[in-house]
């Protein structure tokens, strides 16, 4: 099999960062552009789905009726999209800041799973978890399209209790009401909150967040009995809502990123391989996706070593080149250290682990990386 080509984030037309922003002209707002053509509506709902990658969906599609109907369903206009791409890389931390922020990843800076923070002395910020003491709003400080509408339409997100203070939340998808669900597990509490939601105000837009797929995923992987059980369960869930949601509102389901499973004998240590540890003082990203950083050697010249270790199974570059082939999109100037020097996302069905990161060993479904599988998400408008 040929190694797998590389997906370019669709930045400015066809890309998560264009989801809300279009979502708002929809809705008549001002200072925003519709590039993904939605219908023009007073109310909205964006339901997405952690872990929903297009290829993962259409291969279970049996698993999955009501969704994937709408996917793949023949167009009535021949331009409209049933797809969008994921930013690079192609994790929750980085999706969900280019939704909430409608800017790619150059713009507001969460550029990874985990990442170095050049002001806390190169410590690794994990947005995740969030583990340093630096405050959201500095570490990303662009406006949320959330915050930009919540004086002007009924903005609210539905989601875990425990997310509405959390770090990510706060950096990437503040503003208007948070409507906190105690038990993910009833699909009936989160289906009555996001209908009297979207019921509020003249005009309205939800966001609703569901992370059960993506969590299965990981464990199990996404080839497996309980992945395809819990995509029934999530097609079930859509198909209510969308059955209770009034006549007038839009509703659009979609994903953060795909999943590809790793095999045991796929899985390569860092730590073991001289050629690729030495000179390294930092490895941060995911094992799909890895961002290095070396203060003792030039950027360029480990690069070329990681190349040569890993051939066709990674794309490898410096942090100037992927920036120059649009991984990010543009690049502030003060947020460009934030990415790694070097720069590995896997090809093929293999990953780069770490002995500094033993949680990520358990894991069977991984993302991060450039594939389709990983980088293609649904975009799914059901219309009024």
């Amino acid at each position: 099999m040929p190694p797998a080509e590389a997906v370019r984030p669709a930045y400015g037309s066809g890309c998560l960062s264009d989801l809300l922003g279009s979502v708002a002209a929809a809705q008549g707002v001002d200072g925003f552009t519709n590039v993904l053509d939605l219908p023009r509506a007073d109310r909205f709902v964006v339901w997405m789905v952690d872990g929903l990658g297009w290829h993962n969906l259409v291969s279970e599609a049996e698993d999955a009726p009501f969704l994937a109907d709408q996917a793949l369903a023949p167009a009535t206009d021949p331009g409209e999209p049933r797809t969008l791409t994921a930013p690079v890389p192609s994790t929750t931390t980085t999706s969900l800041t280019c939704l909430g922020t409608s800017t790619p990843p150059g713009v507001h800076g969460m550029v990874g799973y985990a990442f170095r923070l050049p002001g806390a002395k190169g410590a690794v910020l994990n947005p995740l978890t969030w583990n340093l003491p630096h405050s959201p709003r500095m570490v990303q400080s662009t406006p949320t399209v959330l915050e930009r509408l919540e004086d002007q339409l009924a903005v609210t997100t539905v989601s875990l209790a425990r997310f509405a203070d959390s770090g990510l939340t706060q950096a990437a998808l503040r503003g208007g009401q948070f409507h906190g669900l105690s038990d993910e597990t009833d699909d009936a509490a989160r289906c009555e909150a996001v209908v009297a939601a979207a019921e509020r105000g003249r005009r309205s837009l939800v966001y609703a967040y569901e992370r059960r797929l993506d969590l299965v995923g990981h464990t199990t992987g996404w080839r497996t009995r309980e992945w395809r059980e819990q995509l029934r369960s999530c097609d079930r869930a859509v198909r209510e809502v969308r059955a209770a949601l009034p006549d007038d509102v839009v509703l659009i389901v979609t994903g953060d990123h795909g999943m590809i499973d790793v095999p045991q004998d796929q899985r390569l240590l860092i730590e073991d391989e001289p050629d690729l540890i030495a000179g390294i003082d930092c490895v941060a990203g995911e094992p799909r996706f890895r961002q290095l950083w070396s203060d003792r050697e030039d950027a360029v010249w480990v690069a070329r070593r990681w190349a040569d270790v890993l051939g066709e199974r990674a794309w490898v570059r410096t942090r100037d080149e992927a920036i120059d082939d649009g991984w990010f999109g543009p690049v502030a100037d003060g947020l460009r250290a934030r990415i790694g020097d070097v720069l590995v996302a896997m090809r093929d069905d293999s990953a780069l682990m770490t002995r500094t990161a033993r949680y990520e060993y358990g894991m069977v479904g991984m993302h991060g990386s450039l594939t389709a599988p990983e980088m293609t998400v649904p975009l799914l408008v059901y219309r009024p």
